[in-house]
């Protein structure tokens, strides 16, 4: 009976992943790939139903007939996307890197503090969660406004002669980002430092390596899963990010975020929205699975 109940569990613990990626995105995104594939309707929903999933198998097939594959078509007629998602790219990938300048350093300090005050390290890390994410990101607003703390701070030590324009332009998003996502970079990477056996640091500089090579040749490259698990972290939702480039950005400021927003809230276009968003899902996916083949691959190589 404990081998049974045994097997039971370790099946149960293999299947709960399973299920949660089942029920939260491979559901969901079959969901939002129907729409996709469906004409707009001035109705409620405002789509046409492409297949009926209770109407059996010939309904499905019958249905099946109606797909259409016209928005994606539009998205590549159209400019705008194109450049939504480059820019977003771009934005995200700016703020991955300032993002992760700022967290190995932030990380390495914590890894090699006393082990008595790590906890309240990581506290302090952890601790902007407790504040509403919409409240962090309105605070940035009376921080980098013209009037706001940071100019009227630069001004009072005569380091600028008239306030500098940060809100509405990119580095207020890129301050934004980096200010929310800064967590989500440092966890990772403590968490592969704290485990690293430093007394390989210690037998490199007994060979002979000054400390930035004993850095580089040997602390970096232990970390680097923590630092690619990091950047994962961080560059993935910045890509969709919606709620910092609409309160932190300007006018002018081109974020697959809000296209998606407009299509879904001001143009009730639901299948191009949908179309749009299988492209992001597509184009952040596929570079993962195709990342964590090559470690495997490596991995097995190595062995």
């Amino acid at each position: 009976m404990t081998r049974v109940a045994s097997a039971l569990f370790s099946r149960l613990v293999i299947i709960i992943p399973y299920a949660w990626l089942l029920f939260f995105f491979l559901i969901p995104f079959f969901i939002v790939f129907r729409i996709s594939l469906s004409q707009t309707a001035v109705a409620m929903p405002p789509y046409t139903p492409v297949f009926d999933l209770f109407g059996g198998l010939s309904g499905i097939l019958e249905k099946a007939r109606e797909f259409s594959f016209d928005n994606y078509v539009w998205l590549t007629e159209d400019v705008l996307y194109f450049n939504a998602y480059v820019s977003s790219v771009i934005i995200a990938g700016v703020s991955t890197v300032l993002t992760l300048l700022i967290a190995y350093p932030v990380a390495y300090g914590m890894a090699k503090a006393p082990k008595t005050i790590r906890p309240t390290l990581l506290m302090l890390v952890i601790l902007p969660f407790w504040t509403s994410f919409l409240i962090r990101v309105y605070a940035w607003i009376a921080i980098l406004k013209p009037e706001g703390l940071l100019n009227q701070f630069l001004m009072s030590i005569n380091v600028i002669d008239q306030p500098l324009i940060i809100l509405n332009t990119n580095w207020a998003i890129y301050i934004g980002i980096v200010y929310s996502y800064l967590p989500f970079m440092v966890l990772p990477i403590y968490s592969s430092l704290e485990k690293m056996d430093h007394t390989l640091t210690e037998a490199a500089l007994d060979l002979g390596c000054t400390p930035f090579t004993a850095f580089w040749r040997v602390t970096f490259p232990l970390s680097l899963a923590g630092v690619v698990a990091g950047c994962l972290l961080v560059f993935i939702p910045a890509v969709g990010e919606f709620v910092i480039p609409d309160l932190l950005g300007g006018s002018e400021t081109l974020m697959i975020g809000k296209t998606l927003w407009n299509e879904f809230n001001a143009n009730r276009d639901w299948p191009v929205s949908s179309a749009v968003a299988t492209i992001l899902l597509l184009i952040l996916v596929l570079p993962i699975v195709y990342f964590q083949n090559a470690q495997a691959k490596a991995d097995s190589e190595g062995r």
